[in-house]
């Protein structure tokens, strides 16, 4: 089936302001609520929720063939299952509804019911997360943590440039963008000691990433190749994997993040689909050296999305402190998948993994103030005098990401969390 929904050339009778996140190509899909209706499905163009319920109720989506229940669900796990044959025929169908050519599916009588003012809804977390697992997949990112806590020289461990590095993170502290986060707190080792001691973390940092989300389940057993791994993976959200350096220092060695990570990571509320991102293809980096035969693959599978990161303070004008881009990840999404599974190791449905922090190659493009900072010894400037060697209490962490290519802008919405004091 073609993917209808991305021509260019494609105008709503919506009104979609310029520069806009979400046009007709975007489609986007999302979990919103008011006081008034209960969480279920959307999607969004320009300024407005597109609540799906109510379109399928008037008979829009009778002849695909689809449970239409998954609509009315709070959360998108049943329409992902769907599979990508019929969720594309949805989202297709969308950009019928909303075309400026109303001949066949003329919705605009109904907008009042199915459209709703961004600013009048509540978004809220998209998916139901079963398991979630965070790689370590940049190697500007990997090389500046190695060189900065390791000898130069030798940034990369042995193993980095053979597997992409990951572990298992908790699911149940992934939040949605907007909810605000109590500073952690844990153990930590004061320099030119040799005991720990306890305390709200003083080094708290973001990380710059992005998440996919799987819309197919395997088998215990089971393995997903290279060459099938899209067809696993629903769609993309920005991710803030939030980390209390101090804390994560001291317990890392031997089991790796533990409380350091735990506490909260923040997503963003629309899923874009692999489909709306296909115009957005990119080669990757060479890998040198050659992978193995089971993380080897074809094609175009990095993204060309641009990514960037403010530090908004309590009162204060915010910072732009990070500008990056998806198509640095030397690991893509289909590797990582691979070796996630070629162990036998099922996933499912809601499942969510994390890139691990994306830095370009150049200091504006780091995606940590770890990284940023140079370990807090070249602090960031705020407008208002202050600076920042990390994050402090008060201060708003916004992340945004955009891909953009003949006239078209399909963008990803916030990821922002404010950090409030240790409770």
């Amino acid at each position: 089936m073609s993917i209808l929904a991305n021509n260019p050339a494609l105008k709503s009778w919506v009104d979609v302001p310029e520069g806009s996140d979400f046009p007709i190509q975007n489609l986007p899909f999302g979990i919103f609520k008011t006081d008034e209706l209960e969480p279920r499905v959307a999607s969004a163009i320009g300024d407005y929720v597109i609540d799906m319920s109510v379109l399928a109720e008037h008979g829009f989506f009778e002849d695909l063939a689809i449970d239409t229940t998954v609509f009315s669900k709070p959360f998108l796990n049943d329409f992902m299952a769907l599979g990508r044959e019929k969720t594309r025929a949805v989202r297709n169908r969308l950009s019928e509804i909303l075309d400026t050519d109303l001949d066949d599916w003329d919705a605009s009588e109904l907008k009042e019911y199915f459209l709703h003012p961004m600013h009048e809804i509540e978004l809220c977390m998209p998916v139901r997360i079963g398991d979630y697992t965070d790689f370590y997949s940049s190697i500007e990112h990997a090389t500046n943590v190695g060189s900065l806590f390791r000898d130069p020289k030798n940034a990369l461990l042995p193993n980095w440039r053979h597997l992409p590095v990951g572990y298992h993170g908790r699911a149940s502290s992934i939040i949605v963008s907007g909810t605000d986060i109590h500073r952690p707190k844990g153990q930590q080792i004061p320099s030119n000691s040799d005991q720990p001691v306890y305390g709200a973390s003083k080094l708290l940092d973001f990380e710059l990433e992005m998440g996919f989300v799987i819309g197919k389940e395997t088998k215990l057993g089971d393995s997903v190749s290279t060459a099938n791994a899209e067809d696993y993976i629903f769609g993309l959200i920005l991710f803030n994997d939030w980390s209390a350096r101090d804390i994560q220092k001291w317990e890392y060695v031997p089991l790796g993040p533990f409380l350091g990570k735990n506490f909260a990571s923040t997503v963003s509320p629309w899923v874009i689909t692999m489909d709306a991102l296909e115009p957005f293809r990119v080669q990757g980096p060479t890998q040198e050296p050659e992978v193995l035969p089971y993380l080897q693959y074809e094609g175009k599978k990095n993204y060309d999305v641009h990514l960037s990161v403010d530090i908004v303070p309590e009162n204060g004008q915010s910072k732009t402190v990070c500008q990056s881009n998806f198509k640095y990840m030397y690991w893509n999404m289909c590797q990582q998948l691979a070796h996630h599974t070629v162990n036998g190791c099922n996933i499912k449905v809601g499942d969510m993994y994390a890139s691990g922090t994306i830095s370009g190659p150049e200091k504006g493009s780091y995606g940590s103030m770890l990284e940023i900072t140079w370990r807090g010894t070249e602090p960031v400037e705020m407008p208002d005098g202050s600076q920042r060697k990390f994050i402090q209490d008060g201060d708003t962490v916004v992340m945004k990401g955009y891909c953009e290519k003949d006239g078209v802008r399909i963008g990803f919405g916030d990821c922002s969390g404010t950090i409030l004091p240790a409770k």
